[in-house]
């Protein structure tokens, strides 16, 4: 039988201190996932002392604070989270491909848990039914993962 190393998504360890990251554009659904996120890491046992939220413009802006947050070491994991909607010209393809690889490069670069909850979406409709709507709280479903990988990397030798 192989050894199996897992994280819990519902019980914080001891010590854990999260860092949010929350674009201002399209705070409609934004704060919908941000509500999300701290009720899922406070329910995990999280302090609210615990858990701090950077507000900035957009989610161009997510990559630059997520970094620093990652450089000052105080921190387990970064929840970014973010709605980029799709409009009439491609823009939102360039942000929303540029924003999840510079998060995927901190992360690798600072060994630490740096969760994608930026949302990208065709229409506001979709953006609603995923921040808390009839598909969810993707802001939920991205402190579930953060918890579960601070979790994993306590296990991990």
């Amino acid at each position: 039988m192989p050894n199996v190393i897992t994280g819990s998504s519902e019980k914080a360890p001891a010590d854990s201190r999260f860092a949010i990251v929350v674009s201002r554009y399209n705070e409609s659904i934004t704060g919908k996932l941000l509500d999300g996120a701290v009720a899922t890491l406070t329910a995990a046992g999280v302090a609210d002392q615990d858990i701090d939220v950077a507000w900035v413009p957009g989610a161009w802006e997510i990559p630059f604070i997520a970094e620093r947050l990652a450089d000052s070491g105080k921190f387990r994991a970064v929840l970014c989270l973010g709605a980029v909607i799709r409009g009439e010209t491609t823009h939102d393809q360039y942000i929303n491909h540029q924003v999840s690889h510079s998060l995927g490069q901190i992360a690798l670069e600072h060994g630490l848990p740096v969760l994608f909850g930026v949302l990208t979406c065709n229409s506001l409709e979709q953006a609603i039914h995923r921040s808390g709507g009839r598909v969810g709280n993707k802001g939920v479903e991205c402190a579930q993962a953060a918890l579960e990988m601070v979790g994993l990397l306590e296990q991990l030798p």
